[in-house]
């Protein structure tokens, strides 16, 4: 028993010391003008706040979005290949490419992925 709380303040003791080492050897500096200064989606705070604002940000978003949730329903697909019909697999997972393979090639069409000013 006195030998697990030795054991036990021994590792209190040693991981306390990795902390305060670790604290005193890192380098953060508070001060650095980057880091203070604030970013949003590009734009520099110090200017005018009602500048024109650029789609592409909004539009960037919105295809992360669609692609993410396609992405998500696709993943279920893979561990029920074994469980289910092949051909109902089959069609599921072909409806699911083919919509992605149309959306991208709808933005393209629509020149989306073109990052213009």
């Amino acid at each position: 028993m006195i030998m697990l709380m030795i054991l036990s303040l021994m590792m209190l003791v040693i991981s306390n010391l990795f902390m305060m080492i670790s604290f005193i050897i890192s380098k953060k500096s508070l001060l650095d003008r980057e880091k203070c200064s604030p970013f949003e989606c590009g734009f520099d705070p110090k200017c005018l706040a009602r500048i024109p604002f650029s789609l592409h940000f909004f539009l960037i978003t919105m295809i992360f979005l669609i692609f993410d949730v396609e992405i998500a329903l696709i993943f279920p697909l893979i561990p029920t290949f074994k469980m289910v019909n092949f051909l109902i697999w089959y069609k599921t997972s072909f409806f699911f490419i083919i919509m992605l393979l149309i959306g991208l090639y709808h933005e393209w069409n629509q020149n989306m992925l073109n990052w213009v000013n």
